[in-house]
């Protein structure tokens, strides 16, 4: 017989405050407003990662941040990372997570979930009748779900914003 636990999408979360620095925690949830566009211009030219090449002097269209980032608006948010159990897939202590609660989980998906009431991201793993969540970083045990333990995902990441300065 399998174990029972709880694995739900929930509501839209409201202001919810969890630091926990042992882990890649959520330190606060922001919620989006609709309102003015965001035009950043597009250079029609890729950046080089390895060696330079001239840049192109024009701009091939005008992108909207909202529109780049937010495909379903009223079911996305946004929170900030506390932690280091997600590094090893890109996501760092004090990034901003873009959050789609539009969006079905599936394996391997970066996720929010509230773990036993403790919000986290992690992976998650979907396999097999098998639940659990997946710490990207060899340092932090993996999440494994036993009878008794409730978990919730509140959205699937889709972006990971990180300021430079």
């Amino acid at each position: 017989m399998a174990p029972s636990f709880t694995f739900l999408l929930t509501a839209m979360p409201r202001m919810y405050h969890i630091c926990n620095p042992q882990s890649a925690t959520i330190q606060a949830i922001y919620q989006l407003v609709p309102g003015e566009p965001c035009p950043v211009p597009l250079i029609i030219t890729k950046v080089q990662a390895g060696f330079p090449s001239p840049a192109l002097d024009y701009i091939e269209e005008v992108l909207d941040l909202n529109v780049l980032l937010i495909k379903n608006p009223p079911s996305t948010f946004m929170m900030r990372v506390a932690g280091h159990s997600m590094k090893d897939a890109g996501i760092y202590d004090g990034d901003l997570l873009v959050v789609d609660r539009a969006i079905e989980a599936a394996h391997d998906d970066v996720v929010i979930a509230l773990l036993d009431r403790e919000l986290t991201v992690k992976a998650l793993y979907r396999r097999g009748g098998h639940i659990g969540l997946i710490a990207a970083n060899e340092a932090y045990p993996n999440i494994r779900m036993k009878e008794g333990m409730e978990l919730e995902i509140w959205g699937i990441v889709t972006h990971v914003i990180r300021s430079l300065r």
